[in-house]
């Protein structure tokens, strides 16, 4: 399994325009986040989108995707939805399999009505699936399941795909959830900053979640400029626990 970081940064993204911190003034290329997504490459080469936000059109372009099997949608917030338009190149012929819950299904069909209700030509091809908490679902040979998660006060949804994990917007794993997350490998999971903040994890809460589940690699994404510079916050970090950075790719 082979993930690539498409973007680690939060809602603004980082460089933050008018901030003259020195992250949003580094010429470390680490330092510049694009809105939190990733793409994960299953064992049977099936192509897995996570989100997909207003920086996804560069994002393909800088990566190189060339096709996208499944998406999955974590919660319908601008950064992690609004750039849907820009698949149309991915399902011009064959409808893209997309996975929510039920808030965010409602939303789309309400907010992207062009897309799954009305269907204007032209637009993406894609078929909305609703997921249920404790549903798995099988894409290709993998079996991926939701993660219900609470982002502040909005239950929203990570995934487990296999033998990683995928946790962002994060205040809270449900006590029902933490089952799901045993035996994985890797981590990928939401830390904003080193404080905390009422939607997201800190780094400390994020590191309690690492503790409990014990996976053999984390990588921290969805961050601000004020997780500080990278080699620096990396530099802090326990063994095995990392700041992921846009266009890393890694290796399950």
């Amino acid at each position: 399994m082979k993930v690539t970081f498409l973007g680690t940064g939060t809602s603004c993204g980082v460089p933050l325009p008018l901030c003259n911190c020195e992250v949003c003034r580094s010429s470390d290329p680490r330092d510049n986040r694009l809105r939190c997504s990733v793409m994960v490459e299953t064992d049977d080469a099936k192509q897995i989108l996570i989100d997909c936000g207003p920086d996804f059109r560069f994002q393909a372009l800088r990566s190189g995707i060339r096709r996208i099997d499944a998406l999955l949608v974590t919660h319908n917030h601008f950064d992690h939805v609004f750039g849907l338009d820009d698949l149309r190149a991915f399902c011009f012929e064959k409808a893209l399999p997309t996975y929510a819950d039920e808030i965010v299904s409602h939303t789309f069909r309400e907010r992207n009505d062009y897309i799954f209700v009305h269907k204007y030509p032209g637009v993406p091809k894609m078929d909305l699936f609703t997921v249920l908490p404790d549903e798995v679902l099988t894409i290709g040979d993998t079996e991926v399941r939701p993660i219900r998660v609470m982002h502040g006060r909005m239950p929203i949804y990570g995934w487990r795909i296999g033998r990683l994990a995928y946790i962002t917007d994060c205040t809270e794993v449900l006590d029902t959830e933490w089952e799901k997350l045993r035996g994985i490998d890797t981590l990928i999971i939401d830390a904003l900053r080193w404080t905390p903040h009422p939607t997201h994890y800190s780094v400390e809460q994020a590191l309690e979640v690492v503790r409990r589940i014990n996976p053999r690699e984390t990588w921290f994404t969805h961050m601000s400029h004020e997780m500080g510079l990278h080699a620096e916050a990396d530099a802090r970090l326990p063994e095995h626990v990392h700041l992921a950075f846009d266009n890393l790719v890694i290796e399950l």
